[in-house]
């Protein structure tokens, strides 16, 4: 019994540490963590995977299935 009530004990002083930003000040939020929002990333060129990808989806052109056969059977 004397195991699980420290267990719990320490459960919540971790979680009032991790978040002392969140409970304490008025403005509380969770940091932004996202790659996209990061400076430094940026700087670098990195970016999300969600964004870049949709960027070479737009940037792509779009194949017909009549173009796809005519390749295949060309070959």
């Amino acid at each position: 019994m004397l195991k699980i009530l420290v267990v719990v004990l320490l459960l919540i002083i971790a979680i009032l540490l991790l978040g002392i930003r969140v409970f304490f000040t008025k403005s509380g939020k969770f940091p932004n963590t996202h790659v996209g929002k990061n400076e430094a990333m940026r700087k670098k060129g990195i970016g999300c995977v969600s964004s870049q990808d949709r960027e070479a989806q737009q940037n792509t052109k779009r194949l017909k299935t009549s173009d796809i056969i005519k390749g295949i059977t060309e070959n």
